[in-house]
């Protein structure tokens, strides 16, 4: 039986696939089926254990300020949902082991169960949540222009901050306005510039790409 121009470009049998076979993301522009995919999973999930380390500690909060952020927004962004889930949930897990201490400070394993550690684990599961967020947005295009990239990162960090800010306050009976205070307004300032350098690399790399790329690899899909 024939194949649509979509689904041979992208194989319609992928697991860890952008999602449906109109949705086109950065990585569906490199070639290779299963083993692209799971190699971008593993390696997603090993740069944003590096940009862990990149963390600095504020005396006031528990929740250090770390390049974690940026790396799964943008993954997410570039791999689209399904592989960045994949990818999320790798780091999690694996993190959560006594072998692969990869969250910020080189903390995991049983350390993550213990505060402060404990206090900042909500982000963690934002991770995952804005991983697949994100992802699914890029693959609806939302990551062609700088103003559609915006709205896309904003939606990520609003997650991050939904489950990080709810754990918080959970795990150290906070009220909303302290929870506030130790675990979002310092990290605004920082999450804009994030959210500026994205606008600018995602829209960027797709130029780059060329104007057909993403309907070439996607049967016929333009970004409008």
């Amino acid at each position: 039986m024939a194949t649509s121009a979509s689904e041979g470009a992208l194989g319609s049998g992928w697991p860890l696939g952008s999602g449906r076979p109109g949705e086109i993301v950065l990585a569906d522009l490199v070639p290779g089926q299963r083993v692209r995919d799971v190699a971008l999973a593993i390696g997603y999930a090993a740069l944003t254990g590096l940009a862990a380390q990149l963390s600095i500690k504020l005396g006031f909060t528990p929740v250090p300020i770390t390049g974690q952020t940026f790396a799964v927004l943008l993954g997410g962004a570039v791999l689209g949902w399904r592989r960045a889930l994949a990818g999320m949930l790798l780091y999690v897990l694996a993190g959560l082991t006594p072998w692969v201490p990869w969250f910020a400070h080189h903390t995991g394993g049983t350390a993550m169960f213990k505060n402060p550690n404990l206090a900042s684990f909500g982000y963690l599961i934002g991770f995952v949540v804005a991983a697949a967020v994100v992802g699914r947005l890029a693959g609806r295009s939302l990551d062609r222009t700088p103003l559609r990239t915006v709205v896309t990162m904003v939606a990520g960090n609003l997650a991050i901050y939904a489950f990080g800010l709810s754990w918080l306050m959970i795990d150290l009976q906070l009220s909303l306005a302290q929870g506030l205070h130790l675990g979002v307004t310092p990290f605004l300032a920082g999450d804009g510039i994030k959210i500026l350098l994205a606008a600018g690399l995602l829209p960027g790399a797709w130029a780059l790409a060329g104007p057909g790329a993403g309907a070439g690899a996607g049967g016929g899909r333009r970004d409008g």
